[in-house]
């Protein structure tokens, strides 16, 4: 598999949290050409905060791997970390991410600010920006315009 068969992976988890009314970002975590986590945001389900896709899925990742350590693990999550999961993404040491949309009011990887040039880190995982980033924009986009309409209602 590729990059975009692994993102589109993770826009499915997207697609199954907009049906759950949750902001829909998906995320996959692969080790060894194989995927070992697979989730999507679950803040509105769980009441959390800190229930974004990427947290779950490193969490996940974590569990089945019995490490803390993802030092061998790709990241493909369908928008741009926020600074808390690239905090988590540094923490747990993946070795790569690979997101779809960018986020410029959040993104920690480019848009907002880039976590990566912070000096004096000891790890900084390789990055790869745009994978179907219309495709997951638009999931975005037409998520938060359905919810402008429930308001209006």
């Amino acid at each position: 598999m590729n990059d975009k068969d692994y993102m589109n992976l993770a826009i499915n988890e997207a697609k199954a949290a907009f049906q759950e009314n949750e902001v829909p970002i998906g995320c996959v975590i692969i080790h060894k050409d194989k995927v070992i986590a697979s989730t999507h945001n679950r803040k509105e389900q769980l009441n959390r905060a800190t229930a974004h896709a990427e947290i779950l899925a490193i969490e996940q990742a974590c569990m089945v791997l019995n490490d803390w350590r993802l030092d061998d693990c790709a990241l493909y999550v369908t928008l741009e970390p926020c600074p808390m999961c690239a905090g988590a993404i540094f923490l747990s040491r993946i070795k790569r991410v690979v997101f779809g949309a960018f986020d410029p009011k959040g993104g920690a990887y480019g848009s907002n600010f880039d976590m990566n040039s912070v000096p004096r880190l000891n790890h900084y995982p390789m990055i790869t920006s745009g994978v179907e980033k219309d495709m997951c924009g638009e999931l975005l986009k037409d998520f938060f315009k359905v919810k402008r309409q429930k308001d209006r209602e």
